[in-house]
């Protein structure tokens, strides 16, 4: 699996969402580590790590996210997770919760994420998705439209999505079996409904939540309403930023990030 190691002290593990990588945090990696040590995982799966062809249960996420920590000797640390990348902190800190300190959940992982996603075009893509083939057509013919279009429904402020954005985000869907992953991903998204979201209100670590105030994917009532479900959470709205909010408005979150680790 590629990750980065920066700083030393307190560990906290980033931990990006479905179809990201390591660029998801490319605005926190240095400034979190003049504080703590910073890890940053591209995910199995994604990014430049390894993307075997088999189901991404979340089972085998988790086992394989503890077996990364292990192989850091990494016996307990603060996660930080982004979007689905919430689901996986949430699902450690439930099953392993000896290897969680913290939690920081930024714009998920909510119950009901179908019924609450407020992307029609999202929710119809994980529900209708085209055959993996002819996504990967897709991908050749109309790439970078489509990546834009993504992107615009993940970032706000329309004025950061440069060409060269789009371009790198684009190359990362021809790393060999990226749409196999993720479609895997997806295809699990029921098992994570069922064996998670119930369990929500059994969250013991302290968490902070963070949503973007113009999140087009889940709105601010989903993050309120999960702020109100896992006990004894703070909740910070992020403003003028989307779902993709760590790396929008890093002068915000990253401040908020280190007053949570160091209280």
């Amino acid at each position: 699996m590629a990750y980065l190691d920066r700083g030393e002290g307190t560990t906290a593990i980033l931990i990006h969402g479905l179809g990201g990588s390591m660029w998801h945090w490319e605005r926190q990696q240095v400034a979190l580590a003049r504080s703590c040590r910073i890890i940053t995982p591209d995910l199995l799966g994604s990014g430049l790590s390894e993307k075997p062809e088999r189901p991404y249960t979340p089972t085998f996420l988790l086992d394989t996210f503890r077996a990364f920590m292990d192989t850091l000797n990494v016996q307990k640390a603060t996660l930080i997770g982004s979007s689905m990348g919430a689901g996986i902190a949430i699902g450690m800190s439930l099953e392993y919760p000896e290897r969680v300190d913290k939690l920081v959940l930024i714009g998920g992982f909510p119950a009901g994420i179908l019924d609450n996603m407020q992307s029609s075009k999202t929710r119809q893509f994980i529900k209708y998705r085209p055959a993996i083939w002819l996504s990967k057509l897709g991908s050749r013919i109309t790439g970078r439209w489509s990546i834009k279009r993504i992107l615009k429904e993940i970032i706000h402020d329309q004025a950061l999505i440069s060409p060269m954005l789009v371009e790198r985000v684009h190359r990362l869907r021809f790393q060999p079996g990226f749409f196999n992953a993720m479609y895997s991903q997806l295809d699990q998204i029921p098992e994570w409904e069922t064996t998670f979201a119930p369990r929500l209100g059994n969250i013991s670590h302290a968490t902070l939540i963070i949503w973007g105030a113009y999140d087009k994917l889940f709105p601010l009532s989903v993050g309120q309403a999960l702020q109100t479900t896992i006990p004894g959470s703070s909740f910070l709205v992020a403003p003028d930023s989307g779902h993709l909010t760590q790396w929008e408005k890093p002068d915000f979150v990253n401040p908020a990030i280190l007053k949570f680790l160091t209280k």
